[in-house]
């Protein structure tokens, strides 16, 4: 009886919501718990007395915790091993119950640091498992869909500061409990779901692929169009994770807290946040018609621009200005990262596709730990015109991407 109960619902979700609108709501209930200590940062200061370098450092070991968790995933086949389902619902639940533990048991930014650790290593088994979820479900039209799965994250990574708004009175531990509720709903739609329908690779193929895990997906960075994906996505992640660390940071610091008035400093950095959703639904929109690559090399050199700019006009800009360069930044500084994974994951064998996805995570948000520590730093020291840092991810990602465009623009290598 449950069973049959369980397969209706399954159905349902799949002919009427659509699996990857499915997945999407998961993603953005899921990733809820990343930056779930941010939407709450001003109650913490002043229950912790914490500085903005320690709130950066507890998002910090979210990024450490990410990093070991795919590593582990990766390294040891388990992303390709398992069902992705099953490791993202398993996931889910204990990333909600760290998350709960760092807001009623952490007495400091040390214990709460351990805390956002464990929530990062959760998070590992939720934004890859996500990404894999879709190129089963979605094969046919990965770009556009990862395009949908990151901006629900985006939204996701967004949504405490929503809920900040809307709980203004709420002690900052109900703000983050309620991101581990989220949590949960996320890991019992995927539960429903199920994994794709894809049919499953040979066993002894599967076998064969996670005991060559580990030289396979270091191999996979020989490919020159993985290597071209990855390299631009490295430069990218060196400006997402630390310009969302930044962003209400920003607020407050300049003219927009007081000129602006859209819910304050949390209102305002949620706005930022849903411009990036929006960005990443227009760049898979618009990769059916010019591909993943133009997409992704056009919205890094926006958001490089954007950040160019911001550091020359916080000083003299108007606020009305201002606002509108932030949403623009917003918008594109993560529009580039589902065609960067899409683009990675044609590159790569499909039977690697989770565990290449995860490695390529891992890395990634292993500079994020460095950009954002240098960035809170930085901003305690020199203030907004710490966004100079920032403009090294465009730099940098730009010229790693660079041959990919070239080989494309000779033919060299199919559009996505």
């Amino acid at each position: 009886m449950a069973m049959a109960e369980s397969s209706g619902v399954r159905r349902l979700l799949v002919e009427r919501a659509g699996p990857v609108s499915v997945i999407s709501l998961a993603q953005l209930f899921g990733t809820s718990l990343w930056f779930s200590a941010n939407g709450a940062a001003s109650g913490i200061t002043r229950a912790w007395h914490a500085s903005a370098t320690d709130i950066g450092w507890l998002t910090s070991a979210v990024q450490a915790g990410f990093i070991l968790g795919t590593l582990t995933m990766s390294l040891t086949g388990i992303a390709d091993r398992f069902r992705a389902s099953s490791i993202f619902v398993l996931s889910a639940v204990l990333g909600a119950i760290f998350n709960a533990m760092f807001a009623l048991l952490a007495t400091g930014v040390l214990s709460g640091a351990m805390c956002r650790f464990l929530v990062g290593i959760c998070l590992a088994g939720i934004y890859p498992m996500g990404m894999k979820l879709i190129v089963k479900w979605a094969p046919e039209k990965t770009g556009p869909a990862l395009a949908q799965l990151v901006a629900m994250l985006t939204l996701g990574s967004g949504l405490p500061h929503a809920l900040k708004v809307v709980g203004a009175d709420w002690p900052w531990q109900a703000i983050i409990v309620a991101s581990s509720v989220l949590a949960l709903i996320a890991g019992a739609l995927i539960a429903v779901l199920g994994d794709g329908p894809r049919p499953r690779i040979d066993p002894r193929r599967q076998e064969a692929g996670a005991a060559a895990a580990s030289p396979g997906i270091f191999d996979a960075l020989k490919r020159p169009d993985f290597r071209s994906a990855a390299l631009g996505y490295f430069g990218h992640m060196w400006e997402l994770y630390a310009f969302w660390t930044l962003v209400p940071l920003y607020i407050s610091r300049s003219s927009l807290a007081q000129g602006v008035h859209a819910g304050g400093v949390s209102g305002l950095s949620f706005f930022v946040f849903a411009a990036g959703a929006v960005g990443c639904l227009a760049g898979g929109m618009l990769s059916r018609r010019i591909g993943s690559a133009g997409v992704a090399a056009g919205a890094l050199a926006i958001s490089g621009t954007c950040c160019v700019l911001f550091a020359l006009m916080w000083r003299n800009a108007g606020t009305p200005l201002l606002f509108l360069l932030l949403l623009v930044w917003g918008a594109t500084v993560v529009a580039d990262s589902p065609q960067f994974s899409a683009l990675s994951a044609k590159a790569c064998p499909p039977e690697l596709v989770g565990s290449a996805l995860a490695i390529q995570n891992s890395i990634g948000f292993a500079i994020t730990v460095v950009s954002i520590s240098a960035a809170t730093t930085l901003f305690e020291r020199i203030g907004l015109d710490s966004a100079w840092l920032l403009v090294i991810g465009p730099i940098a990602g730009l010229a790693g991407f660079a041959p990919l465009l070239r080989r494309q623009a000779r033919g060299e290598t199919s559009r996505i």
